[in-house]
């Protein structure tokens, strides 16, 4: 029949955007998960993760115009909690 036919390729444009809307994320999943420094798997082995991460270099997927620079008073009392 026609027809079926018809509404098969109408149905053709919504499943290839539900598909590249589904690898997109699975990518950005993957991509945050083994390129990022702020996400943590395993967080047995280290108890404070946020200490090793870097903060010159951006967390954001984009950044622009930021400057990193350490406060003073946040310094003082790590450097008293080590």
């Amino acid at each position: 029949n026609f027809f079926s036919l018809f509404y098969v390729f109408q149905l053709i444009p919504l499943v290839g955007i539900v598909s590249m809307a589904a690898v997109g994320a699975f990518t950005f999943s993957v991509y945050s998960l083994f390129g990022k420094s702020d996400v943590v798997i395993n967080k047995s082995g280290n108890p404070e993760p946020w200490e090793t991460v870097d903060p010159t270099k951006p967390q954001k997927l984009l950044t622009i115009h930021q400057k990193w620079k350490p406060i003073e008073e946040l310094e003082n009392v790590r450097k008293l909690t080590k």
